[in-house]
């Protein structure tokens, strides 16, 4: 009855390292970890390596690629290989994979980049994402000014969806964080107030900060880490599992189907949000100023009514149209560029979050450039 046994390949070095005794079964079952301990032997630098390959009792091919691995890897080093001992069938199985193996010739090293060249490769990157961005945007002009032209084209119940997941959904956390951050402007304010006795004041640096600035911007940033991250992450699961695919080959165009109804909910929805958060703002300065600085609310109302002019109001409110299209827009743009796996879907969702917030603030800085330079110390 023939031995089933099976016996773990192994090898030694003699004669300082320059004779290699190989015994046991060379096959998938018997080689688990013997590269590795290959990679970490002494070997030689020059002369001679004698392979003793007679105590081996079984080899297939496994056993081969790893046998012709290491007799490749010394002979690159200028070393001579001998190999010896080995059974007159196991030497015609290396021979027949040898003549077979493809010749794989190790690519060239290339040297480092230069700091100029690692900047042309981020720039070429950059100024390609930019013209697929604007693509983009052209495409979707496109898609809208044709649906525009036929109105019964216009899911209406989608448009309401996006609106109220948008929306009505994110009225908490915007109330909650505009009321503190108006308590917030209120306390660093009445510090330096108080020092001048002006403290009737506040209702100027809270309603003019909040209307202006920072109910706009917080409001937007809040719904691109909010909303921005779920549009980038429901496009980009949608691409990776070819359904974006299935819809073009069905005759529906996607950018009409996921990308038009979300951008006309958000545009229904950010101004709302905005005035919603400009009032929170407010009414958390107002109640500070009554609690801290002993001025109550209907002097606080009527300072505020005094000295926030409609053109103020009307200036935030204006940003929010501009900053819906710049979420929606980099958070389906996102998606639509994520490709082979859930890794992808996952930077794709971190990307559109935080370009879609560096988008914001320049557009709002340049905002606020423009309104000085238009109309000086404009309120």
């Amino acid at each position: 009855m023939p031995d089933t046994r099976r016996i773990a390949a192994s090898f030694e070095l003699l004669e300082s390292g320059h004779r290699l005794t190989c015994e046991g079964d060379w096959t998938v079952q018997g080689i688990p970890g013997l590269r590795a301990r290959m990679d970490h032997c002494a070997w030689p630098t020059q002369g001679e390596l004698r392979i003793d390959f007679s105590r081996v009792s079984r080899i297939d091919t496994a056993g081969v690629w790893t046998l012709l691995r290491l007799m490749h890897a010394r002979q690159a080093q200028g070393i001579v290989v001998n190999l010896a001992g080995m059974r007159p069938e196991h030497a015609e199985f290396l021979r027949m994979v040898e003549a077979r193996a493809p010749q794989i010739t190790p690519l060239p090293k290339t040297p480092p980049l230069s700091v100029l060249q690692q900047l042309g490769q981020h720039g070429g990157r950059w100024m390609s994402q930019t013209l697929g961005m604007l693509s983009f945007v052209g495409e979707n002009c496109v898609v809208l000014l044709r649906v525009l032209r036929h109105p019964s084209r216009l899911r209406f119940r989608l448009i309401f969806s996006q609106a109220q997941q948008a929306g009505f959904d994110a009225l908490p956390i915007i109330g909650l964080l505009s009321f503190l951050i108006g308590m917030v402007v209120a306390f660093q304010g009445s510090v330096q107030l108080a020092r001048f006795g002006a403290n009737i004041y506040i209702a100027d640096l809270v309603g003019l900060a909040m209307l202006r600035e920072l109910a706009p911007m917080m409001v937007a940033i809040i719904v691109a880490g909010r909303s921005g991250s779920a549009y980038a992450a429901q496009i980009g699961t949608m691409k990776v599992s070819e359904e974006i695919d299935a819809l073009r080959s069905m005759g529906v165009s996607p950018l009409e189907l996921l990308v038009l109804p979300k951008l006309l909910g958000l545009l229904i929805a950010l101004p709302l949000l905005t005035v919603f958060a400009d009032i929170a703002g407010v009414f958390g300065g107002m109640v500070v100023a009554s609690a801290h600085m002993q001025i109550d609310a209907h002097a606080f109302l009527d300072r505020f009514d005094e000295a926030v002019k409609p053109a103020a109001f009307l200036f935030g409110i204006g940003k929010a149209p501009i900053f819906a299209v710049i979420i929606t827009l980099v958070g389906c743009y996102s998606g639509f560029q994520a490709q082979g796996s859930a890794d992808s879907v996952g930077r794709q969702t971190t990307a559109s979050v935080v370009q879609a917030i560096f988008l914001i603030i320049i557009v709002d800085a340049i905002f606020s450039i423009a309104a000085s330079m238009v109309k000086p110390g404009f309120r």
